[in-house]
């Protein structure tokens, strides 16, 4: 299917004329309280999950909301087919995923209104944003993705492409059930590639596509010593210190140039492509360029790789936390009995997480003393992530995307986990083109949590176009 410029640029302007009813509606779901990690909010979750259902029936889809159960019973998912079943056309089929579940809003006293109150100000740049939790973080965002359907159903009467939508409840409370309900309904979800807007842009002017994300394995450990604290007076020196195990233990985890020291730990992977790592360049011309916002400017990770590339495609270790000892006001001369810190690793394609597991842990094991024992409790164990660079849809959709910001659209990676990506490949065997429009100073997860008008009315027309681009690609 060619769609005609003339109906492209049609729809294009249905969205710049329904502007306003746009952000009605966003404002509504705003207002719903959908926090999943609170079990006072279950009901508005499923609030939540009922005014996305009606939505979805208000683009002509069929939609239902499906109750989860495999890890723990849990907040509803939401699905729903553009296409009836047994229709026989050829267009290409997508699968689009986002969540209508938020973080909470704690502290609430650092808030300049209520968080469910959604509304629209200038901030100290003039720009326009939508303030409420949940704004960029993941509902502006789905709702993009619904409202450029919107507009071709309203000018068309029709979508360019078969369109499947699946949201999620559980997102910000880990997403334990997403994994299990894609494998059981496999054959009902499976198209031809996933859509997930939950991802950013790299900078105001800049779209892109997300196609490489890094995993995440992390380990909490416990290394006891004596069998409870003793004077520092009396046993000091003779008797063996857990935070001096633990802390040379930890040390030995990087070299001097900034790698880490795990055997193996770097097998397997590859860096990006010259042009890639070139394009990057020119977003980031500098270390301090991605790090002035956090107060620094020298990148602390392998040399010869920029700061931008330390994050994108580079693994890391990092020391998350660490405790042991008195801890309180003023001084104590003890000796504490154990220590502890948390430890996480960020992966890239081509590791594997329990591998990186067992080397860690072999690593601390061989910095213990005979009177030192330890304990391990794993977190999470998932690989990395990238795109096929053979996808029909990448090309098309990177050049919907610069049609409409006058850009080039880059490549982009994330040094975060978006566990839907690599789920959406195990259970279904579907790439996921991550097309978002967040930028970073939204305060995902913060107080005062923004997402530009910009955003959400470009973020519109873009799907638009992205939509067009992949009908053509099929």
């Amino acid at each position: 299917m060619t769609t005609p410029s003339k109906q492209l640029d049609a729809v294009l302007q249905n969205v710049d004329t329904h502007l306003d009813d746009s952000v009605a509606r966003l404002f509504e779901i705003l207002r719903i309280p959908s926090i999943s990690t609170q079990p006072a909010h279950a009901a508005d979750c499923r609030k939540a999950a009922g005014w996305m259902q009606r939505e979805l029936e208000q683009l002509g889809m069929t939609a239902d909301i499906r109750d989860v159960h495999w890890a723990t019973p849990g907040h509803p998912m939401v699905v729903g087919h553009e296409v009836a079943a047994g229709d026989k056309d050829h267009r290409p089929h997508v699968l689009f995923y986002g969540h209508y579940d938020v973080q909470p809003t704690d502290p609430e006293a650092l808030w300049n209104a209520p968080p469910f109150e959604p509304r629209l100000v200038e901030d100290a740049t003039g720009r326009k944003v939508i303030v409420a939790r949940g704004a960029s973080d993941d509902k502006g965002q789905v709702m993009t993705f619904l409202e450029a359907c919107r507009a071709w159903k309203q000018v068309t009467g029709s979508l360019p492409v078969k369109v499947s939508v699946l949201l999620e409840g559980e997102e910000e409370c880990g997403g334990a059930n997403l994994l299990p309900f894609l494998k059981e309904n496999a054959a009902e979800l499976k198209a031809d590639v996933a859509l997930v807007c939950d991802t950013g842009m790299a900078d105001r002017k800049t779209p892109g596509i997300t196609t490489s994300l890094r995993g995440m394995m992390a380990e909490e450990v416990v290394i006891q010593c004596a069998s409870h604290d003793l004077h520092s007076g009396l046993y000091g020196n003779a008797a063996a210190n857990p935070i001096a195990v633990l802390c040379q233990a930890l040390a030995t985890l990087r070299n001097a140039e900034g790698g880490v020291t795990l055997p193996g730990f770097y097998d397997g992977i590859r860096d990006p492509a010259p042009a890639t790592r070139a394009q990057w360049s020119k977003l980031f011309p500098d270390d301090r360029s991605l790090l002035e916002e956090a107060g620094l400017s020298v990148a602390a990770g392998e040399k010869g790789y920029s700061a931008i590339e330390q994050t994108w495609c580079r693994p890391s270790c990092e020391i998350n936390g660490i405790s042991g000892g008195y801890e309180g006001e003023g001084f104590k001369t003890v000796l504490p009995a154990k220590a502890m810190a948390k430890v996480s690793f960020r992966l890239v394609p081509g590791q594997d997480p329990d591998r990186i597991r067992e080397t860690f842990r072999a690593h601390v094991r061989a910095a213990l003393p005979s009177d030192a024992h330890v304990t391990f409790t794993g977190h999470g164990g998932s690989p990395g992530f990238e795109v096929s660079r053979d996808s029909r849809f990448l090309a098309p959709a990177l050049k919907a995307l610069t049609d409409e910001w006058g850009v080039p659209a880059a490549t982009v990676g994330s040094g975060g986990s978006i566990p839907v990506a690599g789920e959406v490949r195990d259970a279904l065997g579907l790439d996921a083109l991550m097309i978002g429009f967040a930028q970073n100073d939204d305060r995902i997860h913060s107080p005062n949590e923004q997402y530009g008008l910009d955003s959400f009315h470009k973020g519109i027309r873009s799907w638009v176009r992205v939509l067009a681009a992949l009908a053509n690609a099929g």
